[in-house]
């Protein structure tokens, strides 16, 4: 029999059919829908006068569009409310269960289903959107898929879909002080290119990840995505199981929980299994990171310099190089740290949990943010502001400045009220440094949570080992 990796043993348990040269016919087990990617599928459904087939596999929620301020009251802009009011009603239509802004259980889509329970080990999960690769955290082949396929899987609960390859990133030993998940993958990101998982499926591995928390575990899958793979996955473990036993409200429990892990616990790569490419990193050379372009892959160490041209190895990215820097108003060879900020966002699915909550407010506890600067604190849902309230953190934030509002996207991208002016230099704990994604002519450097932390309290890129 040969060997497998996890990837390949989820993926065969899901082909519904396969013939030679076309894509294979995937089982999918959960669906995940919003505002911005449904319309149009629905409507193809209305079209050909079909039903969703398993409306309990699938569910919705709104959070792209949503205001964070007021969210008791009707949504101002009318884009954004056509797109919120279409969903309630395609939703309330064709039977789909909806997480709107009245629900408790409301959030961005990819934090609830993990907090929920709706995100298991061996499962497929797909949704409209690229970032689905966070629910791989868990064991699952999760990824994102358009809207044409979003109305396949609401039609037959299956989809054509080829197999991608595999690769396994191997991530060894202890992570220094003061460096985050947030900032291994954007390691990763910088040292293999925004294009270096084009084509693969991600495996990630070793002691360092092994030795991570759950959501901390999520924020690496979540921004596979943005080293071009078609998603990223770890096999669970124990540290899976404990999290899923946490009275997750959708999770099995008792002795389902117990059948559940058994199957679960074969949910790893065999020894010798053989991957289409294999890197491996050392958690001594990984420091807290940061962006200074326009795309995730044009990283430094917090402490470092942008690179100039002669230190580019690929001369096509001169021009991108180039464009890049002159959007940003940065200069080739110089450092960032001590570079003056005028936004610090603090949310997203990359970095909106609950333990990123913690972390920033134990940080920022009996501080006050900078003049000047605008710092916005965005919950990933409904449940991570009610604990963060639960906890006093509401309170911490407040008391430091900062701008604490409801949950949705936020100013993870420029769909609504919450954007950065153009211009204006924002930290954030997100996960794309596109022009114009957090509003047109904005700035943005990624990082994470506690460097988006230290940035509030000093007003500048700063280096969260100096505080330690």
């Amino acid at each position: 029999m040969s060997k497998k990796t996890l990837f390949d043993k989820i993926w065969e348990k899901h082909v519904v059919h396969r013939q030679e040269g076309h894509p294979d016919i995937l089982y999918i087990d959960r669906h995940f829908i919003h505002e911005v990617t449904s319309p149009q599928a629905f409507n193809g459904l209305k079209k050909r006068g079909i039903p969703v087939f398993n409306t309990k596999k699938t569910l919705a929620t709104a959070d792209h569009n949503v205001p964070t301020k007021d969210q008791h009251l009707p949504i101002k802009d009318v884009l954004s409310r056509f797109q919120v009011d279409t969903l309630t009603k395609n939703c309330k239509e064709y039977g789909v269960e909806l997480y709107d802004l009245n629900h408790p259980f409301q959030g961005i889509v990819h934090i609830i289903g993990p907090e929920l329970g709706l995100t298991l080990p061996g499962m497929t999960i797909v949704c409209g959107d690229s970032h689905t690769s966070t629910h791989g955290a868990f064991g699952a082949i999760a990824f994102g898929i358009g809207t044409s396929e979003v109305e396949q899987v609401l039609a037959t609960q299956c989809m054509l879909q080829y197999k991608p390859k595999r690769m396994k990133i191997e991530i060894s030993g202890t992570l220094g002080k003061g460096v985050l998940s947030k900032d291994i993958i954007l390691y990763i990101i910088a040292q293999i290119s925004s294009s270096g998982g084009n084509g693969y499926f991600v495996e990630y591995t070793g002691s360092t990840i092994r030795a991570l928390s759950m959501e901390a575990r999520m924020t690496i899958c979540n921004m596979s995505i943005e080293m071009g793979a078609r998603g990223g996955l770890i096999a669970p473990d124990e540290i899976t199981f404990e999290y899923i036993a946490q009275d997750r409200q959708f999770a099995p429990k008792g002795e389902a929980l117990e059948q559940a892990k058994a199957y679960w616990k074969t949910l790893q790569s065999d020894e010798g299994a053989e991957y289409d490419a294999v890197l491996y990193f050392d958690a001594d050379d990984i420091s807290p990171m940061i962006t200074y372009g326009t795309n995730p892959g044009m990283g430094i160490k917090i402490d470092g310099q942008i690179p100039t041209l002669s230190d580019l190895k690929n001369e096509k990215e001169h021009s991108s190089f180039i464009n890049s820097l002159k959007y940003m108003d940065l200069e080739p060879g110089h450092a960032l740290l001590g570079k003056k900020l005028d936004y610090v966002f603090i949310g997203s699915c990359t970095n909106a949990r609950i333990e990123d909550l913690r972390l920033v407010a134990d940080f920022v506890k009996g501080k006050k943010k900078a003049e000047g600067v605008e710092v916005l604190v965005i919950p990933g849902s409904k449940q991570v502001e009610k604990q963060a309230i639960k906890e006093g953190l509401d309170r911490i934030f407040i008391d430091a400045g900062f701008d604490l509002r409801n949950p949705g996207c936020s100013a993870c991208l420029g769909m609504n009220e919450d954007k950065v002016p153009a211009g204006m230099y924002c930290i954030s704990t997100s996960n794309r440094n596109f022009e114009g994604r957090q509003g047109p002519g904005a700035r943005t450097f990624l990082a994470s949570p506690l460097s988006a932390a230290a940035a509030a309290i000093t007003g500048r890129v700063s280096d969260v080992r100096d505080f330690m």
